[in-house]
């Protein structure tokens, strides 16, 4: 999810400020699949790359692989200026996703696993997306909501987040279930963004 406004997170809150050590201690021990090359290579996907339409396999496994995983997406972000970031933006087909909302490196957060409950209240407002580049769409979400998940280490997270915050983890978990905010496009949406959305898809067909 592209960055447009702060959000609030209320909760027991997962701050993986050690995600490159707990990355190294892991792999120490032998446990990486992933490996760094291919780690490093991975960048943000765009639509209409086919990848982004799947729904994501539940992460089985906590180790070296995952916390590479993660680290490599939460660079991805920010070097895009995003607040949030799905594994499947990356080409990975599992259920994970990154995200920061208030820009505070202490604030990174890895949430496998995520699960929705308790959403409460409406209200619509812009969205983007880091694999829809310059595509922007009214949306309407819910106001408040709670997440459960896992850590990077498999332990149980809970959260309740609202404002900005609710509607960043409704828009990963979309990308985690093959969703994607053009799904949800009005007319005058579908009208603004036909331009970027033919030309991005004419870029994905000539690469």
């Amino acid at each position: 999810m592209s960055a447009r406004q702060r959000l609030g997170i209320g909760g027991v809150q997962n701050h993986p400020e050690q995600l490159i050590s707990f990355y190294q201690e892991i792999n120490a021990k032998g446990s990486l699949i992933l490996s760094d090359k291919r780690v490093t290579s991975l960048r943000i996907i765009h639509f209409p790359d086919p990848r982004l339409r799947k729904r994501c396999a539940p992460v089985e496994h906590f180790d070296a692989e995952l916390a590479a995983l993660a680290a490599r997406m939460l660079e991805l972000m920010r070097e895009d200026k995003g607040v949030g970031l799905a594994a499947p933006q990356v080409g990975i087909n599992r259920r994970i996703f990154v995200c920061n909302v208030t820009g505070e490196p202490a604030d990174d957060m890895v949430l496998a696993n995520p699960e929705l409950t308790d959403l409460t209240g409406d209200e619509i407002g812009e969205e983007g997306c880091l694999s829809i580049p310059d595509v922007h769409v009214q949306m309407r979400r819910a106001k408040e909501c709670v997440l459960t998940a896992r850590d990077l280490k498999g332990n149980p997270i809970r959260l309740k987040g609202v404002d900005l915050a609710a509607r960043c983890w409704q828009h990963e978990c979309d990308h985690l279930n093959g969703k994607l905010i053009i799904d949800h496009m009005s007319e005058a949406d579908k009208i603004a963004n036909r331009k970027q959305l033919k030309k991005l898809e004419s870029d994905f067909k000539n690469k």
